[in-house]
């Protein structure tokens, strides 16, 4: 239980993280076709618009793959006092969130691009944490 009041502020933010990235990457699988279709419109006037299903395909895994490794984080954090897979998932977590600027970006969404901004702090906050 010691491990658990030591870390909490990094336990919150790998909380945060795994909520928010699985359940992204969650609505990605289940909805593929939906999503595809909304950013092909989105992209279609960039340069990004012959390869958004491979985009989607790529952020999907990085979203999956940070949100487990939030929870291995967690647990790691809590049993062991150890931070590698919490520091893995923030810096994936912010790889990911880099990318999904850039398309937005790209798109000349700035009011979107602008929305990612607090999710980076957290994840990049909790890199602060870990490292």
């Amino acid at each position: 239980m010691e491990n658990l009041t030591t870390y909490i502020t990094e336990i919150l933010i790998l909380i945060f993280v795994f909520i928010t990235f699985l359940q992204s990457g969650i609505d990605k699988a289940m909805d593929w076709k939906g999503n595809i279709e909304w950013l092909k419109g989105h992209f279609s006037e960039t340069i990004l618009s012959g390869s958004v299903s491979l985009m989607v395909g790529i952020i999907l895994i990085f979203e999956i793959v940070t949100g487990i490794l939030s929870v291995l984080g967690i647990i790691w954090l809590i049993a062991y006092a150890d931070t590698s897979y919490a520091l893995f998932a923030c810096v994936l977590a912010s790889i990911t969130l880099t990318m999904l600027l850039f398309g937005q970006r790209v798109a000349k969404d700035y009011a979107g691009a602008f929305t990612l901004t607090g999710y980076f702090i957290v994840t990049i906050f909790g890199v602060y944490l870990l490292s």
